[in-house]
């Protein structure tokens, strides 16, 4: 008896000990790692092709005349209302307004230009060394609707100034793009800039409904030339500041994927009858019971297992402690964080694919027992799972015969985007910000919503969703919501980006990362 105590004793301080020495690796191998991990410096440091950049400065009556025009597109209300409706008289109208605004785009012998589909536009910016791939610049011209009455501070298609911002419906989504990237390519052939690497500029015209007419004939056309493009990008992520609680500083997110969508039908039908006789369950209290069930038992936490993972540890250095500690080590906290991150509506979109209830229809009279209920799921689907595996998921939660699961229409999450060291696209679009922005962290992140950009995924592998846009604390809800609106400045800078972007990309290659060129 004492000799099996003796040996449980010594088994029990080795299991101690085994378990004290591996939380000790793991705590050294997590400082180790929260104190080295910087994933930012890139090709910051390293040497870039030479290049003769021309220089941006706006003087003050050029400054008048860009936000006049900027205005003047905003004025337009090229309002997508559904799939069925549309204010093709505004579009009409910005199809010769564009032509107005921009003469020397539209004469240069370097752009060739079409109208898709009636209101789309696609331009061609011939480069002088065809063997650089070209790439894409994408907007969209369309905007959703807006009326004053549901709270602006100025009417909505006004483009009216309060204290040096424009307050309209399309200041941030997406006219500013629109405006923006013409502008640049203006200047620049004005001051007879032409391009070596060749590349296109895409402006839809329904992307607020779906882009199957606008961005998805543009794709038929240039797959029909053949043409493979180096990257896009489009809209969809911006510059964060003081919006992500305890970050030091301003992030600049790059969208590098977007989440997948789904609208499922939920339906129940029944005999109807007399709400003086009703039945132990009705259309409606069954169809209830299942919509409980689903917002009861959320998809389950994938966080870690998509791009947000890239985009916590590019920002892990800018948080204090414990967060720097924690988002430097996702591999042994991801869990943890993922139930952190779940506690929020808007930071819970990163850790799941989200199901949100959006209609629920029955009945007809109060004395009536519908023989029909319905309703309407969306859902966002994470990079980690895939349109399928949701619709079985719902299934399977409802657990009931009698709810009929209908998939009205879906796609799965998009591709991830490049954004190593080795990834032309992603590496300039983050030089040409930290050129214009030095203390900007800058990030791969994920939309959570979707763009004209998706439907572009088989000309190129590589999709970049980031405009310049400044967003603070509460901006983001401008974002088709009231109050829509960016500033004077910002607006500006957007030019100068995409004016040094396009310069930029004339580059023959990336230059070797700086760690493989001094090494020690």
């Amino acid at each position: 008896m004492a000799d099996s105590k003796i040996q449980a004793w010594k088994f029990l301080k080795i299991i101690v000990f085994t378990f004290f020495i591996t939380v000790l690796l793991l705590f050294t191998s997590a400082t180790i790692r929260t104190l080295s991990l910087d994933v930012n410096v890139g090709l910051q440091l390293a040497r870039w092709e030479k290049s003769n950049n021309i220089s941006l400065v706006i003087d003050q009556h050029q400054r008048e005349e860009l936000l006049a025009k900027f205005k003047e597109a905003l004025r337009i209300p090229t309002v997508s209302f559904s799939e069925k409706e549309s204010n093709t008289t505004a579009l009409r109208q910005f199809v010769t307004f564009l032509r107005k605004a921009f003469p020397t785009v539209f004469s240069s012998s370097l752009v060739h230009h079409e109208l898709v589909a009636d209101y789309s536009h696609l331009f061609q910016v011939q480069g002088s060394q065809p063997d650089l791939v070209p790439y894409l610049l994408l907007a969209h011209i369309d905007v959703v609707p807006a009326r004053e009455s549901d709270g602006w501070e100025a009417p909505p298609f006004s483009a009216q100034e309060m204290d040096g911002f424009i307050y309209a419906r399309g200041t941030i989504d997406d006219k500013c793009a629109v405006m923006g990237i013409l502008q640049a390519l203006e200047y620049l052939l004005l001051r007879g800039y032409a391009p070596r690497r060749g590349f296109y500029i895409g402006l839809g015209h329904d992307e607020e409904i779906s882009g199957f007419n606008g961005a998805m004939n543009i794709v038929r056309l240039m797959k029909d030339r053949g043409v493979k493009l180096s990257f896009v990008l489009d809209e969809g992520l911006a510059v964060l500041d003081g919006v992500i609680s305890g970050l030091d500083g301003p992030v600049a997110l790059i969208g590098v994927s977007e989440k997948g969508s789904a609208n499922v039908k939920l339906s129940v039908s029944m005999a109807p009858g007399h709400s003086s006789m009703p039945p132990r369950e009705s259309s409606i209290g069954i169809l209830a019971a299942a919509v409980k069930r689903l917002e009861d038992n959320p998809m389950p936490r994938l966080f870690g297992y998509g791009p947000e993972r890239d985009t916590f540890e590019h920002l892990a250095h800018k948080f204090g402690l414990p967060l720097k500690f924690i988002m430097s080590n996702l591999w042994l906290f991801s869990p943890l964080l993922g139930r952190v991150l779940e506690m929020k509506p808007d930071t819970n979109a990163f850790v799941r694919t989200t199901t949100a209830v959006t209609m629920f229809n029955a009945g007809t009279k109060s004395n009536i027992i519908p023989s029909l209920a319905e309703a309407t799921v969306n859902l966002r689907i994470h990079s980690a799972h895939s349109l399928q595996e949701v619709l079985d998921f719902i299934q399977d939660t409802v657990g009931d015969q009698r709810v009929k699961v209908e998939l009205i229409d879906g796609f799965d999450p998009l591709p991830i985007s490049s954004s190593d060291e080795q990834s032309f696209g992603f590496q300039i679009i983050k030089k040409t910000v930290l050129d214009m922005f030095p203390k900007l962290t800058v990030a791969p992140g994920i939309c959570v919503g979707n763009t004209d950009s998706r439907h572009f995924k088989d000309l190129s592998s590589d999709i970049y969703r980031f405009a310049p846009v400044w967003f603070k604390p509460g901006d983001v809800q401008r974002f088709h919501g009231i109050n829509e609106r960016i500033s004077k400045k910002n607006y500006e800078e957007l030019i100068v980006f995409y004016f040094n972007l396009i310069q930029n990309c004339d580059i023959k290659k990336l230059p070797d990362p700086h760690s493989s060129v001094h090494e020690l």
